[in-house]
């Protein structure tokens, strides 16, 4: 997925696996983009908070992790995309991560800061989290990444000032292998 969207356009991965808002505001605060100038920076973070603070509380950290791109880095776009869901099923903690996402969205000026909400690709009618794309309820597997970049292409390649890379095929599946469960 890399190599097909963003090696091209020299892309660079600042997350960590675990991330909180907090971590991120610190690296950011520490030197993690001291001498670069991206033109887009695309920010998804929150969900790891989503068991220890208030919706408020993440969308506070995401407020301040978009302020902090601007001030350091004030040429740079920013898209800013909704935490994704987890746990199979709608629970209280999908709605503080909703609440995060609602206080995220009016971050969109539509000059310097942009918002995206691609869940509903990762949802079934009913709420719960289709398996196939990410099987732990959590984290998007090769296809889910797959439908994801898919999904957020058109608005990053319009941010960068590019045109939009084709999707990337779906992965045959091995001959006699079942369909991933939804």
């Amino acid at each position: 997925m890399w190599d097909h969207y963003y090696a091209k356009r020299n892309g660079m991965i600042a997350g960590m696996t675990g991330d909180r808002t907090e971590q991120v505001l610190w690296r950011l605060q520490h030197g993690n983009i001291e001498g670069i100038s991206p033109k887009l920076a695309i920010v998804m973070i929150g969900q790891n908070n989503g068991p220890f603070n208030t919706g408020e509380e993440i969308g506070a950290g995401v407020t301040a992790i978009v302020q902090l791109l601007r001030e350091k880095l004030p040429a740079t776009k920013v898209l800013v995309l909704a935490i994704f869901p987890r746990g199979e099923k709608p629970t209280p903690e999908r709605a503080v991560l909703a609440k995060a996402n609602e206080i995220a969205s009016k971050l969109a000026d539509g000059k310097h800061v942009f918002y995206l909400d691609v869940n509903h690709l990762f949802l079934r009618t009913d709420g719960s989290i289709r398996a196939s794309l990410m099987p732990d309820f959590e984290h998007p597997n090769e296809e889910g990444h797959r439908v994801w970049a898919a999904a957020i292409e058109p608005k990053v390649a319009e941010l960068m000032g590019d045109a939009p890379t084709a999707e990337m095929p779906a992965k045959p599946k091995a001959k006699g292998e079942a369909a991933p469960a939804q």
